[in-house]
């Protein structure tokens, strides 16, 4: 038997899934299954575009809601007072620059299913977060870029 996949996760994160899988339960498949009963109503299914339209709203809401639970479920909720205060792990905020100038950056490390990095918030499989983890501050670590060239930064605080 395969092992399930586990999604690590901050609690604000697994919240964030829960209110979700809510709002789908209780708001938005009740509002499809509503919208389905009205465009059957029309006749034709044949042609009835808003009964398709709805119909695949509807599919994808379920295969949401079974994806939701199972992210849920399999959720490892990340403790960021597990390693030491300077220390860069899942759940806790870095800080670092580019070398040799460049102006501070800083991102959450968070697991991927929360991952944003327009929201500050990078996935813990990324190749900073990757590279950054289990590092200290002062620390200087060389970052893989896709080109296949990299960069060099340097960690200048950590925060819970």
């Amino acid at each position: 038997m395969s092992e399930e996949k586990v999604f690590p996760m901050t609690a604000e994160g697994r919240d964030k899934l829960q209110a979700e899988l809510e709002d789908l339960i209780t708001r938005q498949r009740p509002e499809i299954t509503n919208r389905i009963q009205i465009a059957r109503s029309y006749g034709d299914l044949s042609e009835n575009s808003e009964y398709q339209s709805a119909k695949d709203e509807q599919a994808f809401v379920e295969g949401r809601i079974l994806t939701l639970k199972k992210m849920i479920e399999n959720a490892e909720i990340i403790d960021p007072n597990a390693t030491a205060a300077d220390v860069v792990s899942l759940g806790k905020t870095v800080t670092f620059k580019e070398l040799p100038d460049e102006e501070p950056e800083t991102y959450a490390i968070v697991g991927s299913t929360e991952s944003d990095p327009l929201a500050g918030k990078i996935s813990n499989e990324s190749a900073m977060a990757v590279a950054l983890l289990d590092k200290k501050v002062g620390d200087k670590v060389s970052v893989p870029l896709p080109s296949g060239e990299s960069i060099d930064v340097e960690i200048l605080k950590v925060e819970k």
